[in-house]
């Protein structure tokens, strides 16, 4: 049972927990039967020594140990439920008072708890929200980028090669006179200007006909990856076999059958600046939360434990690694190729781990000062939507995510919808508009995930 509960720090307390003598009695009983085996006492066969031998043999304390281990997660879980106490992780300082068959135990655990804070005004908060349209160059852009997109190659035979065409040739590179690893290929594809090869190789073709068989004469850059060659002069034989131009398809209504489901280039076009439209808009609307979101962010009064920046910051890298895993690599190799070591990278998601923190925060007070609370349709929604999003049944989904944690989720959704239509929203100036779109736009701090069920889990870690 919880004994005390002190106030030792901010956001830190110290519960004071007690175990009667006998259901530490009862612990060592089920220690002595899960171990006891293990031990040997002279005069009884390995593991049949009763509990008083082992103990007169071992002393008395032989399975405290293991009988307060057996005790130690619900005794811990009972005395922060009944403390009350929002605990946001589960790095406890443990310290032993007593102990003793008789009367039992007495220990002490230091916890963290979430938070208290306070943030400014988030009603009539002001935001301007850009000026969202479509110029016409922006959608004949994007036609131009399909018709390239659907360009053919097409070999070109009366004429030398030049900047821009792909040309196919064999190669094999020398360096005084010995062929080198890797220096050699057939039929290979080369756009000259593109900077593939090593620089004034592909200078050296352009001129070039069909057929020619040339040498070509290039120096390794000093800094170059192979170690052997670098710095190294060295003598390329080529033949030309090929050289291919791309050919752009003539943008008509010919070419919009054949690249989208409309008849016209026109229906295209207009189709185009729709979902153009459509994204500038959803930006501009990303554009005003965050900039509601900066706001109430700024506004927070209180001191965050650093545990919670540190859940967060866990998550945002245990999700970019799952991401590198989609992509068939993983975060080890990602920092080797990048020459970083895994502080490094943590440091780099400092800034948005903390919005994200300071965010939820906000959001959650503006929850309980507002009272806002999730109805059963928005839960039977979410849960459909989670459900979806990982290809199960919604009853799995349900047994693994607790009402509770998708309720706190859903009206967080909805606080945020609460300040946006509080919030005075005034269309930006063109002038303004067009200076704003210069700036890098502020990440929205990502929206905490619903944790999965879990009895001994007190972490509120986002």
């Amino acid at each position: 049972m919880l004994k005390e509960t002190k106030k030792v720090d901010t956001n830190r307390y110290q519960l004071e927990i007690v175990i009667d003598g006998e259901k530490f009695r009862e612990a060592i009983e089920q220690a002595y039967r899960k171990n006891g085996k293990k031990i040997n006492v002279p005069g009884f066969r390995k593991g049949k020594a009763p509990l008083k031998m082992i103990e007169k043999l071992y002393g008395t304390e032989v399975f405290f140990e293991d009988a307060l281990n057996l005790l130690y997660g619900d005794a811990v879980e009972d005395a922060i439920n009944a403390s009350e106490l929002r605990v946001i992780d589960d790095k406890m300082d443990f310290e032993l008072v007593s102990i003793s068959k008789e009367d039992g135990v007495v220990f002490k655990v230091s916890v963290t708890t979430y938070p208290e804070i306070e943030i400014g005004e988030y009603k009539g908060l002001k935001s301007e929200r850009p000026v969202v349209s479509v110029a016409a160059a922006e959608v004949n852009a994007e036609v131009n980028a399909m018709a390239e997109r659907n360009a053919r190659m097409v070999s070109v035979e009366d004429r030398a090669a030049k900047k821009g065409d792909t040309v196919v040739i064999d190669f094999e590179g020398f360096v005084d006179g010995v062929a080198f690893d890797g220096g050699k290929s057939e039929g290979h594809s080369l756009e000259l200007g593109s900077g593939q090869f090593i620089p004034g190789f592909e200078e050296q073709i352009i001129g070039k006909n069909i057929n020619d068989e040339f040498d070509i004469t290039v120096t390794f850059p000093e800094e170059y990856g192979a170690k052997e060659l670098a710095g190294k002069e060295a003598v390329f034989k080529i033949k030309l076999h090929e050289i291919k131009v791309r050919e752009l398809p003539k943008v008509d209504d010919e070419f919009a059958k054949d690249v989208s489901e409309f008849d016209t280039l026109k229906e295209l076009k207009a189709d185009l600046k729709k979902k153009a439209l459509e994204r500038k808009n959803k930006a501009a609307d990303e554009a005003v939360e965050n900039d509601l979101v900066r706001q109430i962010v700024d506004s927070i009064k209180g001191e965050i434990p650093e545990a919670m920046y540190e859940a967060r910051l866990n998550q945002s890298v245990q999700d970019f690694d799952y991401r590198l895993q989609s992509q068939g690599m993983n975060l080890q190799t990602y920092l080797k190729y990048t020459s970083s070591t895994i502080d490094d990278f943590k440091k780099s998601f400092r800034p948005q781990a903390e919005m994200q923190v300071k965010y939820r925060l906000a959001l959650e007070k503006i929850v309980e000062l507002e009272g806002i609370k999730a109805d059963e349709k928005e839960l039977d929604e979410q849960y459909a939507k989670l459900a979806e999003q990982y290809g199960v049944e919604v009853e799995q989904v349900k047994a693994v995510v607790p009402v509770a944690e998708l309720e706190k989720d859903v009206a967080v959704g909805k606080a945020i919808d609460f300040v946006k239509a509080n919030a005075v929203i005034t269309d930006a100036k063109p002038e303004e508009a067009a200076e704003k779109a210069e700036k890098p736009a502020a990440k929205k701090p990502a929206a905490k995930k619903p944790a999965a069920k879990k009895a001994t889990d007190k972490k509120t870690e986002e």
